[in-house]
């Protein structure tokens, strides 16, 4: 290990195959506390190269518990965070219309870090189990078209890590990961990133993943679909930037988008939504980015009509009606 942190320290890179082993025997253990924070501080000083993060991504993905769904196709509708924009749910609540759409969703997350409330602390409010039982999942897949990945009970390596980032406090690479290491591998994805150069990373990676995946930006800093401004959108078929108009939605304040103080505002929110009693812009938000999933997985359907797709979903309850199957 200190052969390694040496080499970065001259700023060299590691090529996909030593980032995987690296990562691999950082989760067995065998880096200490302060050789664990410099590894991490040496990609705060730096940016990470499309090698490391694939090689990294594949090393989380070789030591997590794995749900194969026997080659059934799924979305997973997720964001980076760390765009310190406080919004309420947009993301977790996209997927519920989504699976009210008839899709499959398979939801990779975890707990918030840089925000009120985090998908698993909205959901386990809400009375969700976290479970990585296998036969559970497919069974809330197959009875309600969504089933939840707490990251937690499908990464137990990162426990390894997990104190040394506490301390460091601060984001590091792994929070790059948390997308890329959804335990069924998914057949989509759509990823919400909180910066143009995050953007270029995920689009190289899923360029050779071969999976179908569009990856959203929007140019004020939202990791989502916000409708306050432009959007830089990369998918299979290109780069596009797109304005609110183009999705035939008002430009929004980002007051409109607020979260909330506390996790108890953050969850009434999420119901309101979903029992349409929303605001305008909070539905419009929300079934703009559930329509851009349903676009990412029928591309050759126009996305004004996958967005109405997604508001007939919202609007006759079957979304509220997901939640009501899982918890």
């Amino acid at each position: 290990m200190k052969h390694i942190l040496q080499r970065l320290y001259h700023h060299e890179t590691l090529s996909q195959t030593e980032a995987k082993e690296v990562l691999l025997r950082i989760t067995q253990g065998e880096m200490n506390p302060a050789q664990l924070a410099s590894f991490l501080t040496v990609f705060l000083m730096r940016t990470i190269t499309i090698d490391e993060l694939i090689g990294f991504r594949n090393a989380l993905l070789e030591r997590c518990i794995k749900v194969s769904l026997d080659g059934m196709d799924s979305i997973d509708i997720v964001g980076t965070g760390g765009d310190g924009k406080d919004t309420f749910n947009i993301s977790t609540l996209s997927c519920f219309v989504v699976a009210g759409a008839g899709y499959k969703v398979t939801k990779h997350g975890n707990y918030g870090s840089s925000s009120i409330s985090g998908s698993s602390n909205t959901l386990e409010h809400l009375g969700y189990q976290f479970t990585n039982d296998v036969d559970t999942l497919k069974r809330q897949l197959d009875k309600a078209n969504i089933c939840f990945f707490h990251a937690p009970k499908f990464h137990p390596a990162m426990k390894s890590v997990a104190g040394t980032r506490k301390e460091l406090g601060v984001r590091t690479f792994f929070n790059l990961l948390g997308p890329l290491v959804n335990p069924c591998t998914p057949s989509h994805q759509l990823f919400g990133t909180s910066s143009l150069g995050i953007s270029r990373l995920y689009q190289y990676v899923m360029q050779a993943s071969g999976k179908q995946f569009s990856i959203v930006h929007a140019l004020d800093g939202y990791d989502e679909i916000s409708l306050t401004g432009n959007v830089d959108i990369r998918n299979n078929q290109g780069q596009h930037i797109y304005s609110p108009s183009d999705f035939n939605q008002a430009t929004l304040q980002p007051k409109q988008l607020q979260g909330g103080e506390t996790q108890s505002e953050a969850v009434r929110i999420f119901k309101d939504v979903l029992n349409g009693k929303g605001t305008e812009a909070q539905e419009n938000v929300v079934c703009t980015n559930a329509g851009m999933a349903i676009h990412t997985i029928k591309p050759q359907q126009s996305i004004l009509d996958c967005i109405a797709e997604a508001k007939e979903a919202l609007r006759s309850g079957k979304a509220l009606q997901v939640l009501q199957r899982i918890t």
